[in-house]
């Protein structure tokens, strides 16, 4: 069981408020919003976290358990911020960030406007690398702060002593495919598709992905193109190739021209996180950072919550 932290808060919300549209006021969202958030951790945890009934909503045990663990991871925060404001009022330092492709151009770039008004004292260095790079980067200190992915059947290697992760968003596999596909076939099934599927780079972030799905298509064929990055694969597939699985968000980042793309059931999700070192003293500079790009993914994962429906 994976929970998204950030969708604590929602839960929290909900408690306190006595129900989803009390809620979504006191958060300035949507009531489908923030049922939308209600949902997805429940999926997540397996059991239903509320009882709706005509007095409102009623957190069953699971949720009282939950709502136990948003307080304290609440109470943690805001000891931390108060921790991080003693030693500095504002933060200030370099902060040497390593991510991945999608991340650094989807999510971080369009971030930084905010970054350098919200965190003006903050200096952010940037390098995109492949993910072994990264977690090679922060194990010899050459990263303060990375950005990893895994694909939802994935289980990353338990985290070296001293490393901290904090969960920012899941961003769901998208079946990319020559324009036209869904004409040609009606309803979409990845089962009676005709094209084969594109070979990717071992540095590929898809790479288990497509391996999870393949597992389920025995008669599934493979192309003879490898590519690595997703432009590359874009061109493919427009060229009517082959097909693969992008993430959603990579997708926004480019032209679309030649292609279509589908959300199926099935494909999941890809979890992307941040993981930094916890030295002796607090690095108030990274701290600040983390609390950024958690706040800044948190509006980026809704939004493919409203684009979703």
């Amino acid at each position: 069981m994976r929970i998204n932290v950030a969708r604590l808060h929602y839960l929290l919300q909900i408690s306190r408020s006595g129900g989803v549209l009390a809620a979504a006021e006191a958060m300035n969202l949507t009531p489908s919003a923030v049922s939308q958030q209600l949902a997805r951790l429940e999926a997540e945890v397996g059991v239903p976290l509320v009882d709706r009934t005509p007095r409102g909503i009623v957190p069953t045990a699971a949720g009282r358990e939950l709502i136990e663990l948003a307080e304290n991871v609440e109470r943690e925060v805001n000891e931390a911020a108060l921790r991080v404001g003693a030693a500095s009022e504002l933060p200030s330092g370099l902060v040497r960030f390593g991510g991945f492709q999608s991340f650094v151009s989807g999510v971080l770039a369009p971030a930084l406007p905010r970054w350098r008004s919200d965190l003006a004292g903050v200096d952010l260095q940037v390098a995109e690398a492949d993910q072994n790079e990264l977690l090679r980067g922060l194990r010899s200190a050459d990263f303060d702060l990375i950005a990893v992915e895994f694909d939802e059947a994935v289980t990353p290697a338990p985290l070296s002593a001293g490393t901290r992760e904090v969960a920012l968003l899941d961003d769901p596999w998208v079946l990319v495919a020559p324009a036209g596909t869904q004409a040609a076939m009606g309803l979409v099934q990845l089962e009676t598709l005709r094209f084969p599927w594109l070979e990717l780079g071992g540095g590929a972030g898809a790479l288990s992905a497509v391996t999870r799905i393949r597992e389920n298509l025995p008669d599934s064929t493979t192309a003879s193109h490898r590519y690595v990055n997703h432009q590359t694969a874009l061109a493919l597939v427009a060229a009517g190739e082959g097909v693969t699985l992008m993430p959603k968000l990579a997708l926004q980042e480019h032209s679309l021209s030649g292609v279509e793309t589908h959300e199926l059931p099935g494909l999941g999700v890809r979890h992307i996180s941040l993981r930094y070192r916890l030295g002796r003293k607090p690095h108030p500079a990274v701290s600040a950072a983390v609390e950024f790009m958690r706040t800044f993914t948190a509006g980026v994962d809704e939004a493919q919550d409203q684009s979703a429906r």
